[in-house]
């Protein structure tokens, strides 16, 4: 079994920056992909980013040039830093964890982008 930990959400003004974090436990090997996810009210759950085990990023449009994916593979941990936010970026973001076939969750952090 797979337990995710989400930590860094919280209430920032439009222009600011956030980090996401997220600790993996458990049943964990090597050849995995880990990202976020984010789901604002009244709207379906969306991709934000993924990161491979071997480093390849992948963004969504939304997001490119403002966050940032990246993993510390001796932690087991996973980051979203987040720059230039924007109150379209209010949301529970989700980290997500892949492998063997199988998608871990974690359980939500809340981000709120206003001023």
């Amino acid at each position: 079994q797979v337990q995710l930990v989400e930590s860094g959400g919280g209430l920032v003004q439009p222009g600011g920056s956030l980090r996401l974090s997220c600790a993996a436990s458990g049943s964990i090997f090597r050849a995995y992909v880990m990202g976020w996810h984010r789901q604002a009210p009244g709207k379906q759950r969306e991709l934000v980013a993924t990161i491979t085990s071997g480093g390849s990023t992948n963004y969504a449009d939304s997001v490119k040039g403002r966050f940032t994916i990246s993993r510390d593979d001796a932690k087991n941990t996973v980051y979203l830093q987040m720059n230039s936010l924007k109150p379209e970026d209010t949301a529970v973001y989700y980290c997500l964890l892949l492998q063997r076939g199988n998608n871990y969750w974690g359980q939500g952090t809340q981000v709120t982008v206003s001023s």
